[in-house]
């Protein structure tokens, strides 16, 4: 007898069509190499709306709440909705989220304490409005056992190609992958994200120092230079910085000169040594270690891939 898993896939208003249905024809994709190697398991796939969600409580081994193409119910989705994720979570059924789908995930209460990822665009905003969910950016993917998250617009691919692999066979996933030539290797969010600084704080004295910093990202800046800019003894600078940006300030100099190398790599023809010395570094290979910890790249890599 066939095993089916059950996939619903919440098409909430405004969500990513290409997405909603992009998932779906994954899936039956996914169906087809799953019967040409002989396993006794398929995907049954359905889209919901929120306004239907309470009266379709069938069997549901997996729920997907994909990315948001414009307006902004992700930010405050409608009570039934969540009432049926923590139904379906309680009796087994596994969430997965994709770019802002996290929002509606996390505003169920059942990411507290836990760990996911979403668009490292929606970083700041997703941290202000759940401080109890460990947010890690970085990760393109992350697979917690019963939650499921990924993080960028088209992520949803990656989201769909994990869900094959845990639920039919890794090769009937990479199979897939080949077939909509799609890179099925390990990959991270961080590679394709950008330094985007914190400015709405409402401390105008950081944010006097975090212009200052832009515009001299390759001068040296210690703690006592920027101290003194901020009008601040150096242990209230680090506190108020760090409590302004998210960033101690050596971690915002990083990444703001990490930026800026990413950036003359993919525009200029100059060597990763000029690029360092050019943005503040004596070093080139105290910087390629920054980079690598910061883009998880190195600067060879990152050039190969996107330039």
């Amino acid at each position: 007898m066939t095993k089916s898993i059950h996939v619903v896939i919440i098409d909430y208003p405004n969500a990513l069509q290409s997405a909603v249905h992009g998932l779906r024809e994954l899936f039956l994709l996914a169906n087809k190499i799953i019967t040409e190697n002989q396993l006794d398991m398929q995907f049954t796939i359905k889209l919901l709306q929120p306004d239907s969600v309470l009266g379709s409580m069938n069997r549901s081994d997996i729920v997907i709440l994909p990315p948001n193409l414009d307006g902004c119910y992700y930010i405050k989705p409608q009570p039934e909705l969540l009432q049926y994720i923590n139904e379906v979570h309680q009796a087994g059924c596994i969430l997965c989220s994709a770019c802002s789908g996290a929002f509606i995930l996390a505003h169920t209460g059942l990411l507290d304490n836990r760990t996911v990822t979403t668009h490292w665009q929606l970083e700041n905003s997703f941290s202000e409005q759940f401080p109890k969910v460990s947010l890690n950016i970085e990760s393109l993917l992350i697979n917690d056992g019963d939650i499921i998250s990924a993080g960028g617009l088209m992520s949803w691919v990656d989201l769909g190609l994990e869900i094959v692999a845990q639920f039919s066979k890794p090769h009937i996933m990479r199979a897939l992958g080949k077939y909509l030539i799609v890179d099925t290797g390990k990959r991270e969010q961080r590679y394709y994200g950008s330094f985007t600084p914190k400015y709405n704080h409402g401390n105008k004295q950081v944010l006097q120092v975090q212009h200052y910093i832009q515009s001299n990202y390759s001068q040296t800046l210690s703690i006592k230079i920027l101290a003194a800019l901020a009008c601040m003894s150096e242990r209230t600078f680090l506190r108020q910085f760090t409590s302004a940006t998210m960033l101690k300030p050596i971690q915002y100099i990083q990444k703001v000169r990490v930026q800026k190398a990413c950036e003359l790599l993919e525009s200029t023809s100059q060597s990763f040594e000029q690029i360092a010395l050019n943005i503040g570094y004596d070093d080139a290979n105290s910087f390629r270690k920054v980079f690598i910890k910061i883009i998880g790249l190195s600067p060879s890599a990152f050039k190969a891939r996107f330039v």
